[in-house]
């Protein structure tokens, strides 16, 4: 059975609170009542959670983080920003998503109400927007992470997404291609608008077609798009999932790539390097936006103001042989 911090303050004769100011600097505890409870501690190997330790300066040492989905291809690099980050700075992190809707946006409520964390850093869907402004209001400190400026001002860390579009145009425009097929994710997303606006205002697309961030959304459209007899020169997918998806259906249908068919995908995912012919994209620096708004919000945990404008990290264009 755990040890807990009742049992240690039960054997040691003092409050729980005591136990935790004990545990965090031992501040406003004579020597002898500390001491004793070390002694128990040790008695009974106690190993103190962050909210234990946290209790006497009412802060969980815990940073909250919501995710729309844990299947996003690229979310690990996030959390691995996210948590490399907090972990070095002596908290710990509470996951939460958005899979369940609604519910899922009142257990986040429901866990700020208790006290559950400190701050949160939030990849918000649009129908949980006016959930996590709420919290804000209520005096929760947020930081949203690629938030694009289409949401209320919420401090934020960035990315480059019309300048990632319009560097994929320029590197297909400077091989000589002029009708390309675009094959973007949900129209919804402020990402897709931003990279279709970035990539057109350089190359006219011959034909976009949307459809979700996944390899079959990019083995229809370009099925589709050959069935049809379309005539394109390049592929620009708006992730490497899609572009995964093209490559696969342009192969079956003997078309070369780069030769008769160039591709460029979005994110610099892992299997973009093992694609064939290795995948040219435009890298998401994910793991690099995790760990500013970490620091972003620890920083204003301890007392510096968060900033009003967002913090934004470029893109990066990776040529490899599909381009």
């Amino acid at each position: 059975m755990r040890v807990t911090i009742s049992d240690v303050a039960r054997a040691a004769g003092v409050s729980k609170t005591t136990v935790s100011r004990v545990l965090n600097t031992g501040a406003e505890v004579g020597t002898g009542t500390a001491a004793r409870v070390r002694e128990v501690i040790d008695l009974l190997g106690y190993v103190p959670s962050s909210g234990a330790v946290g209790l006497a300066r009412g802060s969980s040492r815990t940073i909250g983080m919501f995710v729309p989905s844990l299947t996003w291809p690229w979310m690990g690099e996030v959390l691995q920003g996210v948590a490399d980050t907090v972990e070095a700075a002596g908290y710990g992190m509470l996951l939460l998503s958005h899979g369940r809707g609604a519910r899922s946006l009142a257990h986040v409520a429901a866990q700020v109400s208790a006290g559950a964390f400190d701050g949160l850093l939030a990849i918000v869907p649009e129908e949980a927007v006016g959930t996590v402004a709420a919290l804000r209001r209520r005096g929760m400190p947020v930081v949203v992470i690629d938030d694009h400026g289409h949401r209320p001002a919420f401090p934020s860390v960035a990315t480059t997404q019309h300048a990632g579009g319009a560097d994929a145009a320029r590197r297909l425009l400077g091989t000589g291609r002029t009708r390309p097929l675009v094959v973007t994710g949900p129209p919804r997303f402020g990402c897709v608008r931003e990279r279709l606006a970035g990539f057109t205002g350089l190359l006219p697309a011959a034909l976009v077609l949307d459809g979700e961030f996944t390899e079959e959304t990019g083995r229809t459209a370009v099925g589709r798009a050959l069935a049809e007899g379309h005539v394109f020169d390049a592929v620009f997918a708006h992730n490497d999932l899609i572009a995964a998806g093209a490559l696969r259906v342009l192969r079956a249908a003997g078309r070369r790539v780069p030769d008769d068919v160039a591709v460029i995908g979005f994110d610099d995912l892992p299997m973009a390097r093992h694609t064939e012919p290795a995948l040219t994209t435009v890298r998401q620096p994910m793991r690099a936006m995790g760990q500013a708004a970490a620091r972003m919000l620890l920083d204003g945990l301890g007392g510096a103001p968060l900033p009003e404008e967002p913090l934004v990290i470029p893109t990066e264009l990776v040529v490899r042989a599909s381009a």
